[in-house]
């Protein structure tokens, strides 16, 4: 059955149902998840239960021709099998210890499954069609491009539905009716409600062929116009880089990603315009040699998206990220070698009619890593870790490089476990201060967060203590007594030298240079960064906080960043650097300052040299 085959009434009932229930699920996770019902009360039960709920029934709402085809149903178990086991691992690898931040982990599993679960489909829904796995490429591109404008729809229709609910409320609470506005934020009517717009939208972008068919005309009408500009534009840097060289490539971060997006946008727009194959050239001759100029040029970007990656990754080893990209660049690759490869066999059938065969056996492939990289075969996290384990002991990187807080919380399972076997490794295990980064790192039960525990009660201290604590700058004179007891008073600061465990360094710097000194407190305690107070005395001569400065790490690891800071606070490092615009004041009102927008040259003094 063809995908603008009518749907019979009890399908269409189906698919608004399953989509109900869908919310319906959800909300139960919600709650379950507040009153501690098992599965829902760890975050494994809900991984597995929110990608089961995500997934099946959408691929079903999609799908669905026939209630009674048992190969609707069998995909439908085959998938939950499937999503089940992925999930589950996903699940293991988010959790496993305190802290671990499960996002880095189930961010890159959800966009994965999500992709692969799309480019999936059309094979499924193909087979529904066909009675077999060999799905003709006509039947691929309709499925996919069905599905992409149904999805589309049903969110637009749901936004739209939510926005006259909207207005359906506002409107009563003019006359003081807030029945319905209260009803609408209610988290039951939101899941089940948001669930059923959601199912008429698939509804409708199942049923209105015709106006599916004329939005994807109209966005193909887009892509053929655009595509030869593309190609061009794409010819043109190619062209451009025998005289600018590859060295400002390599300064710029985002290199791989733009010229990612480069080759994926050229192969998105060339489907839009070959479409199944079986049309017209879209083209005249010369704009149809301009096309293939720019698809056989592909492989240049592909490849040094690839080489951009792996000079970042032999620099500083494999990150997730990395691993996510190098699989992304891999298979961008096989497209833009595939679509070259489509541009040399023109000689032999018609305009780029090649381009099919690849996108039936990328399409497989990209499911394929989608699936493998949530498995234990490719898993990122493990070669994110093994990496920079292996880099740190071979030497490749420095102890005071190495990102503990990125092990700790950022990778995952592997990364807690890695980050607690460094107590038995010679560079922490017989350095009391690297040990004690490590302890602080290891307790830390948030990224950005202190290790302690926040309502733990902390005992008085008095200013005899805080004496012995603080350590001086050079250069630095203690303050009087009256300081002291201040400090000491100040039980609700908790960023000024609060627990007995802190680093406390005191400088006494003339910042106003007024004559006198200026006591600046920095505290390294156990949180993320650093934070500074300046005290001052107020109009009756107590010491108050007069201002405040945090310090935090500017693209260095943490803890490398934290000695260096401690060292330079020690050496008394600090100087006042004078503002080159002043305040102003307008009138009486309070002063104002201005925000420069550029820093223009400072003119030269009368009587200086000039070059």
């Amino acid at each position: 059955m063809s995908a603008a085959a009518p749907l019979p009434r009890n399908e269409r009932a189906f698919i608004v149902l399953l989509a109900v229930l869908q919310g319906g699920l959800m909300y139960l996770a919600e709650k379950g998840h507040d009153l501690g019902w098992w599965p829902f009360a760890g975050l494994a039960g809900r991984v597995c239960w929110y990608t089961l709920v995500l997934t099946v029934p959408t691929m079903m709402a999609l799908s669905l021709v026939r209630l009674r085809d048992p190969r609707f149903w069998q995909h439908a178990v085959g998938a939950s099998l499937a999503f089940a086991g992925l999930a589950a691992w996903a699940a293991w690898n988010a959790t496993g210890g305190p802290g671990i931040r499960a996002g880095e982990v189930l961010g890159p599993f959800g966009a994965s499954i999500a992709i692969g679960l799309f480019v999936a489909l059309p094979w499924l829904q193909c087979r529904l069609a066909h009675g077999h796995w060999h799905a003709p490429y006509p039947c691929l591109f309709e499925h996919a491009w069905q599905n992409a404008l149904t999805l589309a729809l049903a969110a637009l229709f749901t936004g739209i539905c939510w926005l006259v609910l909207w207005l359906w409320g506002a409107l009563f609470a003019l006359v003081k009716i807030d029945f319905f506005r209260e009803l609408f934020r209610e988290d039951a009517f939101i899941y089940l409600a948001t669930g059923a717009m959601a199912g008429l939208g698939v509804l409708i972008g199942r049923t209105q062929h015709r106006a599916v068919q004329v939005a994807r005309q109209v966005l193909f009408a887009i892509f053929t116009g655009l595509l030869p500009l593309l190609a061009f534009i794409a010819a043109l840097f190619v062209a451009s880089l025998p005289f600018t060289g590859l060295e400002p490539l390599w300064e710029m971060r985002s290199a791989a990603t733009t010229l990612i997006a480069v080759v994926a946008l050229l192969v998105a727009f060339t489907n839009s315009v070959l479409q199944d194959g079986e049309g017209e050239r879209p083209y005249p001759a010369w704009l149809r040699r301009l096309v293939d100029a720019g698809l056989v040029l592909l492989p240049v970007f592909a490849l040094l998206a690839l080489y951009a990656l792996w000079l970042r990754i032999d620099q500083h080893g494999w990150t997730t990220d990395r691993v996510w990209a190098v699989l992304l660049a891999l298979l961008v690759a096989g497209y833009a070698f595939g679509y070259a490869w489509a541009v040399l066999r023109h000689g032999r059938e018609r305009w780029l009619g090649a381009i099919r065969p690849v996108n039936r056996a990328l399409s497989l492939a990209v499911v394929a890593v989608a699936v493998l990289a949530n498995t234990p075969l490719l898993d990122p996290h493990r070669i994110a870790v093994g990496s920079h384990l292996q880099r740190l002991a071979d030497g490749r990187t420095d102890i005071d490089d190495f990102d503990l807080a990125w092990l700790r919380h950022d990778s995952g399972r592997r990364g807690y476990r890695a980050t607690l076997a460094l107590r038995d490794v010679p560079a922490w295990s017989s350095d009391a201060e690297r040990l004690a980064e490590l302890e602080r790192v290891i307790a830390r039960t948030s990224r950005w967060g202190d290790w302690r525990d926040p309502s733990a009660p902390r005992p008085p201290r008095d200013a005899a203590q805080l004496r012995a604590q603080v350590q001086l700058a050079a250069g630095a004179t203690a303050p009087d007594d009256a300081w002291w007891d201040a400090l000491a008073a100040r039980r609700d600061d908790r960023q000024a030298c609060a627990h007995a465990d802190d680093d406390c360094i005191l400088l006494t710097p003339d910042l106003d240079g007024d004559g006198t000194a200026d006591p600046l407190l920095c505290t390294l305690g156990g949180g993320y960064g650093a934070n500074c107070k300046l005290h001052a005395r107020d109009a009756d001569g107590r010491w108050i906080v007069a201002a405040t400065l945090g310090l935090w790490p500017q693209g260095t690891p943490e803890q490398a960043w934290r000695r260096q800071l401690r060292r330079d606070l020690l050496d008394g490092r600090l100087q006042a650097v004078p503002q080159r615009w002043p305040d102003l004041r307008i009138g009486d009102g309070r002063p104002q300052r201005l925000e420069p927008v550029s820093e223009p040259p400072r003119p030269t003094p009368a009587g200086a040299d000039t070059p």
